[in-house]
């Protein structure tokens, strides 16, 4: 399992920027980012590399933020891989809340991250041959 920051921002102009540069400004990289809108506010999911200290940063600076466990599935970046995937998540008639994905090139290593509302998706994922990545992955050996 891995933990994302689950960020609620206001639609307006900069918030975005304001909200990237306050963890920028302290040192936290973010690793992947995905910004979804409904309305009048988006939710903005990261994935970075101090998110115990990117909570109280955020906190600090006056953004609704939690986090939130998901799982991050290693797939090799070729076609069909994704789908290989989302066909054990299909067979095993698990319900995904959302996924997104990055890609490493230089690697040719994807990873998936899923938030599902099935309790032991990432048993399931694991038993069919896929490699389920921990925290520490995402995260430096260095002080927050």
């Amino acid at each position: 399992m891995a933990q994302q920051l689950s960020v609620f921002l206001e639609d307006a102009p900069g918030r975005l920027n304001q909200l990237t540069r306050v963890l920028g400004d302290r040192k936290i990289n973010m690793h992947a980012l995905f910004l979804s809108k409904e309305g009048d506010f988006g939710v903005v999911r990261i994935i970075c590399d101090k998110t115990e200290h990117a909570l109280i940063v955020l906190k600090k600076a006056g953004f609704s933020v939690a986090t939130t466990d998901i799982v991050a599935v290693a797939i090799p970046d070729t076609p069909g891989a994704l789908g290989k995937l989302f066909e054990v998540i299909a067979n095993a008639d698990i319900d995904i809340s959302y996924a997104y994905c990055i890609v490493d090139p230089a690697s040719k290593q994807a990873v998936n991250f899923c938030r599902f509302k099935t309790p032991h998706a990432a048993e399931i994922i694991t038993s069919a041959g896929f490699t389920v990545l921990g925290d520490s992955v995402f995260h430096e050996n260095n002080d927050k």
